[in-house]
């Protein structure tokens, strides 16, 4: 796969029918970080509370991790790429 295919594999799930099946990545990463500072905290893990961004970050280090067992699939890069920019997008939007 190119780069561009790449690009373009990622941009069809980020702004194609994925938000349909699964509400805006604004909505869906928010209720995320939620659910997951809250099992933090059940958990004794000294947090407040996580924003949307993290989760895209988080959520790109498991592509990461699952690139670095050697085992990486095509959707793993692609997945990768579209957590990164809905992460830059949803940090963007939070600075303003």
């Amino acid at each position: 796969m190119t780069r561009s295919e790449i690009l373009e594999a990622a941009n069809k799930c980020v702004c194609g029918d994925r938000e349909q099946d699964y509400g805006s990545p604004e909505r869906n990463f928010e209720v995320i970080a939620n659910l997951w500072a809250d099992y933090l905290q059940a958990c004794g893990v000294n947090i407040d509370f996580l924003e949307p961004h993290d989760v895209a970050a988080m959520l790109a280090l498991l592509k990461i991790a699952r690139i670095a067992s050697g085992h990486a699939k095509e959707d793993n890069w692609i997945d990768l790429a579209g957590y990164a920019a809905c992460g830059g997008e949803l940090e963007t939007n939070y600075e303003s």
